[in-house]
């Protein structure tokens, strides 16, 4: 059998990463064309994808660069020829920094969020002669990264600003802990709170002479209602590309994406009427956000549960057919980003034929 591309579906090794290509295609186009007739520049997020491959593509869609969550990435990405990069996380210890620095001297663009004074002296050390762009790293309530107060913002932001090497540039506003607000209103009203906030810091920033020209945030769950609330001006969204089941049981915009990411797996053993076991478990998708569903080869009912690092069972619903041993099962994980981060490419579909594989170029890259 070849698995040299084109190929057919059915001859994968499974547990196997799935893109739907014509689906993966509709959702890129459909964000770019959004965020254009909003006027609103797309930074998407690629810790989604961790892809080369796929950020090109998002740039030539017209995403103005793309966003990575740790400086890995980013230095991965910038290796395939991704030339606009802002890392959403804050790079503190002293040998990291160094790597960005000789990372800033490698790409066209390079920017980085700073939550603390001593930070930014040891950014604006190892930058040396050279120039960083640099954002404020805003704290949305919960107490992951980011200053806590407008007087502390504004007080971050002169800091920058007074430094040659580092370019202020304004602020980072990311309510991911919002995101996956199952009601939209709910969704919405949490967001409108936050915003108000974000406004004074704004106008805290504007008075002392520092206006943000950057407010960069927001995700798939929230891009709408943050662009009506008209604050951010760049959107860092990434799992519009994919879709999960987390996001699929949120009750979407006016804009809604395509599930275009899933896991082929087998039927490996059938011995027990009413339970199947594939031969997909822990290492084969992200745990955190409960249990796969099934999009095709079984009852769509059917429970999913982990039965180990190699194993997860499917127990069919009373009056459901099971599938035989060998049967191709397809699966939605639960959670786009972690699972991504266990496969080392992409088999990339147009229907049940695989037409490419796209390397996850960023796999590991947590450091």
């Amino acid at each position: 059998m070849s698995t040299t591309p084109p190929f057919p579906r059915a001859h994968l090794a499974t547990p196997a990463l799935i893109v739907d290509l014509p689906a993966f295609e509709r959702n890129v186009a459909a964000m770019a064309a959004w965020a254009r007739g909003k006027r609103i520049a797309l930074r998407p997020h690629a810790k989604t994808h961790k892809s080369g491959e796929i950020a090109r593509r998002q740039i030539a869609a017209g995403a103005v660069g793309i966003c990575c969550a740790k400086l890995g990435e980013a230095e991965a990405l910038a290796a395939e020829g991704i030339e606009d990069i802002l890392i959403t996380s804050p790079v503190v210890p002293r040998q990291p920094v160094e790597r960005l620095a000789r990372l800033n001297e490698r790409v066209e663009r390079l920017a980085v969020v700073v939550d603390h004074p001593d930070n930014v002296d040891r950014l604006a050390a190892a930058v040396g002669d050279g120039r960083i762009d640099v954002l404020v790293d805003l704290d949305t309530g919960s107490h992951r990264t980011g200053v806590t107060s407008p007087e502390a913002a504004v007080s971050l932001a002169e800091r920058i600003a007074a430094n040659d090497a580092l370019g202020y540039l304004g602020v980072q506003f990311y309510c991911g802990s919002l995101q996956h607000v199952p009601r939209f209103d709910d969704r919405q009203s949490a967001l409108a709170e936050r915003a108000a906030y974000l406004r004074t810091i704004l106008q805290a920033l504007s008075d002392a002479g520092l206006p943000a020209r950057t407010v960069t945030g927001g995700g798939t769950g929230s891009f709408a209602i943050d662009a009506e609330l008209g604050l951010l001006n760049e959107l860092q969204a990434g799992s519009y590309i994919f879709m999960d089941r987390q996001y699929q049981e949120c009750e979407p915009a006016a804009l809604r994406f395509e599930q275009a990411l899933s896991i082929d797996t087998r039927v490996i053993s059938a011995n027990t009427p009413g339970r199947v076991t594939i031969d997909a478990g822990l290492k084969a998708m992200a745990t955190d956000g409960g249990a796969a569903r099934v999009l095709a080869g079984a009852d769509p009912g059917s429970a999913f549960l982990f039965m180990g690092d190699e194993h997860g069972m499917l127990v069919t619903p009373e009056g459901g057919a099971d599938p035989r041993l060998d049967d191709l099962v397809t699966l939605l994980p639960p959670h786009c980003d972690p699972t991504v981060n266990l496969y080392d490419q992409y088999a990339i579909c147009r229907d049940d034929l695989v037409i490419d594989t796209w390397p996850v170029s960023a796999r590991g890259r947590s450091a």
